[in-house]
């Protein structure tokens, strides 16, 4: 099913310029054709294209379906981002597609990149999201500092990831099926034991996330895949 992405498409009945476009230049869609719309809001629309040119689609909606959430629990991943750009991408495409809430880059002491340009992750969460026939977008934020994002209210349990010493525990020992979670990963470098001892101060709790000493978007990945398999 080729899905379209149209955020206001109840109360405007117009695909948006890159969709149009797709839908008129590459599929070779024409008027009468019947189409399928997510708002990214946990909706999906169909319709029938009404009009189509190169510049302009409109629609008429003819059905509508909430899709019920893949999974019943909020998890957020916070993560510095790499120097190479290519990697939070690749994190950012399979998170969505394994199913995530929200994605926040966050600015710590050894972070390798201080500023990120959002406009292209967004444009791989929309076609992660709509190749795994989501309706749900996941929730893009960043860059926060640190200090400043660990104090921000969060209704769950606070993970944080790292490899110094301390006493940790797996992350599969101590969270349990449908608990909402936020988890830290730090950057290369690991984060700093000042930045550790803040965060446990804020309510976050140590893990481990095996044996291994993983890149930054591979633990990334291991702990959204992790929670979803103990949701099972």
């Amino acid at each position: 099913m080729q899905l379209f992405y149209a955020p206001d498409i109840e109360i405007n009945p117009i695909l948006p310029e890159e969709e149009t476009k797709h839908a008129v230049r590459v599929l070779r869609l024409s008027e009468g054709d019947t189409i399928f719309i997510t708002d990214g809001k946990g909706f999906f629309y169909d319709a029938v294209l009404t009009y189509a040119s190169a510049k302009k689609c409109e629609v008429k909606i003819v059905g509508k379906r909430e899709q019920t959430l893949l999974w019943d629990f909020n998890l957020h991943i916070a993560v510095a981002p790499t120097k190479n750009m290519d990697r939070m991408e690749w994190f950012c495409e399979k998170s969505t597609e394994i199913g995530i809430n929200s994605i926040t880059f966050i600015n710590s002491r050894f972070s390798e990149r201080k500023e990120i340009k959002p406009a292209r992750l967004e444009k791989i969460l929309l076609s992660a999201m709509k190749q795994s026939q989501k309706a749900t977008l996941p929730q893009l934020s960043g860059m926060i500092d640190f200090d400043a994002f660990i104090r921000m209210p969060f209704a769950g349990r606070k993970f944080i990831a790292y490899c110094g010493e301390g006493e940790k525990q797996l992350l599969k020992q101590i969270y349990s099926k449908g608990e909402d979670a936020l988890t830290l990963i730090g950057p290369e470098g690991d984060f700093s034991r000042n930045e550790i001892d803040m965060a446990l101060k804020q309510g976050f709790e140590p893990i481990t996330l095996g044996k291994s000493r993983l890149r930054t978007e591979t633990a990334a990945l291991i702990a959204c895949h992790t929670i979803h398999l103990l949701n099972q």
